[in-house]
């Protein structure tokens, strides 16, 4: 008997430390496969060099060859010593159209193509100072808010106003606990673009969130739900896809406001549905159903009032509508902190401390999460750049080519592939897409729904578990993959029926 209770266990045990380590392997496998394709293209001829990958930049020409002035062809040798600055172009190659010669110390070294991402050293680098630095910014500006919130009592009314709705999706936080504020203000500011306010809205629910976990190393009910409800990015004014559309001169680039909502809102109730059934949510709860239909119907309200909208109308009002927001909100958090003085009195503080005071935990958030994001985006920048993501993508489309699938959808889909990898990468390959099809094509307006529905799934889980040292994520990348790629067949399904 205790030998099966011995082996009983082990197996427990083991089945554990897989679940841990999900995250962690992933993370191996496509740093290790990467760096060993790299290799091997590097002693096939496949690669000329490995410096593009570890010290090239996003955009930098490509070194493919390397010959002396008498190895290249005479018209390429007699343009190079003509040419003042001993370059030469040729637009011959159609898949890299820019093959560039340079004759520098007695050999020619000749490009072709464009990198797809920042090497390993600059994305260290870019990630600090590009990423991780703006971030510490919002995070201090966005925390001292959120010190307001706490010590005014707006966070406890507020929380105690949403309770009756949030203890039906998250039945593990206790009644009018401060966590359901933050969720709310972070899900507000999501839905209304305002990224740069979300994320630090996030953060401090998930370490609300964290204080009531009984176990601090694990994942808890409600931080899956929390993080599963943002796979699905439910936006309703997607003003950087309509600016990115602008740019790119569609006819009417506000045109995929209405596809964008509805696929992130499909992935938004599915996330909700697949986590409820695990964790045995009531679906049939009164004050749950009534605020989904409240939602819904804002969202149709707003829709309707949208489109009885000019084109210039349209632009003005999704342009503005979410600085507005949060220029209101910054303002009532004053306001109310304000009116309500005598408790940051009761306290033995100030407005303004309270606000430095917050401002200083959000530093100390930032500098957490950096190892974290860092490593990431190390490595699906390696992931990227050593060809070998190029060569899945491709032979995924093929395989849906096979399948009967589209050309206009084969072309989207690296941007469907790539979005819950990187942000950047993604947004790359869609103005790419509408640079060569046309953002008015198919192809054009799909890559921006595939952009607008869903989440950068691997940056947002090291953030967010990051900023708590959570290290079992339990079923939550899982079902964040499983919700992104249901955003993706619905916005084929949303796009094909609009467009």
């Amino acid at each position: 008997m205790s030998r099966v209770f011995n082996t009983t266990k082990a197996i427990f045990f083991n089945n554990y430390k897989k679940s841990i380590m999900v995250l962690s392997r992933f993370w191996l496998v496509i740093f290790i496969s990467s760096i060993l394709f790299v290799i091997i293209s590097l002693f096939t001829g496949t690669n000329y060099s490995l410096d593009y990958i570890l010290n090239g930049k996003k955009d930098d020409p490509i070194l493919i060859s390397e010959k002396y002035i008498q190895q290249v062809p005479f018209f390429v040798k007699d343009s190079i010593e003509k040419a003042p600055n001993k370059t030469m172009v040729v637009n011959k190659d159609t898949i890299n159209p820019d093959t560039t010669y340079v004759f520098n110390n007695k050999t020619v070294k000749i490009y072709s193509g464009v990198q797809k991402s920042d090497g390993l050293l600059p994305t260290c680098k870019n990630t600090l100072v590009d990423l991780i630095l703006p971030l510490i910014a919002y995070l201090a500006f966005f925390c001292g808010l959120m010190q307001l919130l706490i010590d005014s009592g707006a966070s406890e009314k507020l929380a105690k106003k949403l309770s009756p709705l949030f203890s039906k999706i998250f039945p593990t936080v206790p009644k009018n606990h401060e966590s359901i504020s933050y969720m709310t203000l972070n899900f507000a500011a999501n839905f209304l673009g305002l990224d740069s306010a979300a994320t630090p809205f996030g953060l401090k629910a998930m370490q609300s969130l964290q204080e009531i976990n009984p176990d601090k190393d694990k994942a808890s009910d409600a931080q899956i739900m929390f993080m599963c409800l943002h796979a699905a990015g439910l936006t309703l004014i997607p003003t950087s896809i309509i600016g990115y559309r602008a740019a790119q001169n569609a006819t009417n680039p506000a045109d995929v406001m209405l596809p964008c909502i509805i696929t992130s809102f499909i992935g938004t109730l599915a996330a909700f549905i697949i986590v409820g059934i695990r964790q045995k949510i009531n679906f049939k709860s009164a004050s749950l159903l009534v605020g989904i239909f409240v939602l819904l119907a804002a969202i149709i309200g707003l829709l309707f009032y949208i489109n009885r909208l000019d084109l210039i109308g349209k632009n003005f009002f999704t342009s503005n509508l979410s600085g507005l927001m949060l220029v209101l909100i910054i303002g009532a958090t004053l306001i109310f902190s304000f009116i309500n003085e005598n408790k940051f009195t009761e306290k033995q503080t100030t407005i303004f401390d309270a606000f430095v005071t917050g401002a200083k935990n959000g530093l100390e958030t930032g500098v957490k999460i950096f190892p974290y994001v860092l490593g990431m985006l190390v490595a699906i920048s390696f992931f990227r750049n050593s060809g070998l993501f190029e060569i899945v993508s491709n032979g995924i489309a093929l395989v849906f080519s096979h399948l009967g699938v589209s050309k206009p959808i084969t072309d989207s889909l690296p941007v469907a592939m790539l979005r819950p990898f990187s942000s950047g990468g993604s947004r790359g390959f869609m103005i790419d897409a509408m640079q060569n099809f046309g953002p008015d094509s198919f192809t054009g307006r799909l890559v921006c729904i595939f952009q607008c529905s869903a989440e950068t799934t691997f940056y947002v889980i090291a953030v967010y578990f990051g900023s708590v040292n959570i290290k079992n994520t339990r079923y939550t990348l899982a079902t964040m993959l499983l919700v992104d790629l249901i955003c993706v067949i619905a916005a084929i399904a949303v796009a094909m029926w609009f467009f």
